[in-house]
């Protein structure tokens, strides 16, 4: 659908200043709507309808044409008293920015009126929600298209014509010819008559109509004594609840550790379900479990947690080394001192190559408490780089800081706080 929009206007000017005498001005787009209404219409008798509609429309630019007419006065005295000039464009500029017409637009629109038979009259109205021109030699607001209309029209063809139907006096969709409850609204599965539990049984056949139920049963559920959803007449276990591949009775747990044998990968053994019903794997058949053994690989001894028993001699030889190594106060400098200390641990890990090394550094609780933790870590990692430096696997050493969070003495006292600023070697395999 296409609109001229636009305006006119003129403007007199008051000579004694002004050599414009007046001017008088047309502007003319062409836009094509689109519009995408909701009709909604009411009947008023008969024949007769209220028709109510509206939506939002589309509008691209088709063409426009300005005009301008000015009348000055003739400056020559022996030309005409007055000089009349005519300014027409026809292929006005269209884009974004001053004196341009948008090409594309949108805003919404409304409609109502009448349809009697095949005639119908409407009047609509429609307002732009966007400015399609930007004057640039002044401000304007709102440069908003505005659009006033009717029609008139005649439905084309022939009407469907409607069909003798039979009656439905209860409005269910059946005819009265076919419904055995004719009063009263039912369904198609019963006939029209009323199913009040949907079950497919007309509630006049239904000992049960408020409970969906089956035929067998004259529209009563099944039974099932154990509600494990498998009815009493299939149910082998009808007092306990179970599923329906084992015919309502529960699936089995033959060596009962709680996993059924479904799910249970070692169905004879205990097990956890972690492991899938299997027992927790030993490895290293040391009787010590996997979980709880830190050498699953290699066979050792519960005091030592799976591992090996490292001889009480090379212990004895780490103790006495880590109550020798010491720091620069507050940092993490070794001391001179404990660098011969360090030297015979390093020793002692090349002559048992087995062995790993698990280096803890630990603090008072004195002063601030993050520095206390990074304290202990980079102190721990200061050992760890010096046992690298005399030819130890990186592999086999790992450091930790905790602080002041082991302590092993009373914090109360400067005896207990300087037993707990130390260096822990912890030898395994």
């Amino acid at each position: 659908m296409r609109f001229i929009k636009g305006r006119k206007f003129s403007q007199d000017f008051d000579t004694t200043f002004s050599q414009t005498v007046s001017i008088k001005a047309e502007e003319f787009v062409n836009y094509i709507d689109m519009p995408l209404n909701l009709v909604y219409k009411i009947k008023l008798g008969k024949k007769a309808k209220f028709i109510l509609g509206g939506g939002p429309y589309g509008t691209v630019f088709f063409n426009g044409r300005l005009k301008t007419e000015t009348i000055t006065k003739n400056p020559n005295p022996n030309g005409a008293p007055l000089l009349y000039t005519v300014d027409e464009n026809k292929d006005p500029a269209v884009g974004d920015g001053p004196n341009k017409y948008k090409v594309l637009g949108f805003g919404v629109n409304g409609l109502t009126g009448f349809e009697f038979g095949r005639v119908f009259i409407t009047g609509n109205y429609s307002i732009g929600l966007d400015n399609f021109f930007k004057p640039a030699a002044y401000d304007a607001s709102s440069y908003k298209h505005q659009v006033i209309g009717g029609t008139i029209g005649i439905f084309i063809g022939n009407p469907v014509e409607k069909l003798n139907k039979p009656g439905d006096k209860d409005k269910d969709g059946i005819t009265d010819d076919k419904d055995n409850c004719p009063t009263e609204p039912g369904t198609a599965i019963t006939n029209g008559c009323p199913d009040k539990d949907s079950d497919g049984i007309a509630d006049k056949d239904d000992k049960c109509p408020g409970i969906s139920g089956t035929v067998k049963y004259n529209g009563c559920p099944v039974p099932d004594s154990d509600s494990d959803g498998v009815n009493d007449d299939e149910d082998k276990c009808p007092s306990l609840s179970g599923i329906v591949k084992y015919n309502g009775c529960p699936v089995p747990d033959s060596d009962g550790d709680g996993i059924n044998d479904e799910q249970d990968n070692c169905p004879a053994k205990p097990g956890t379900a972690k492991y899938n019903g299997c027992p927790i794997p030993d490895s290293d058949n040391d009787g010590i479990n996997d979980e709880e053994d830190k050498c699953p690989a290699v066979s050792g001894v519960a005091s030592n947690d799976g591992c090996p028993a490292v001889n009480r001699e090379i212990i004895e030889q780490v103790n006495f080394a880590v109550k020798r190594i010491q720091f620069n106060q507050a940092k993490a400098i070794l001391l001179p001192q404990s660098l011969p200390v360090l030297t015979e641990v390093a020793q002692i890990l090349i002559e048992n190559a087995d062995l790993k090394l698990f280096i803890e550094g630990h603090t008072s609780n004195q002063g601030n408490y993050n520095f206390n933790m990074k304290l202990s870590e980079e102190r721990a990692q200061a050992v760890r780089s010096y046992l690298i430096s005399k030819g130890i696997g990186e592999e086999r050493l790992s450091f930790e800081g905790f602080g002041p969070n082991k302590p092993i003495a009373d914090e109360k006292t400067p005896a207990g706080k300087a037993q707990n600023r130390r260096v822990e070697l912890r030898l395994n395999y």
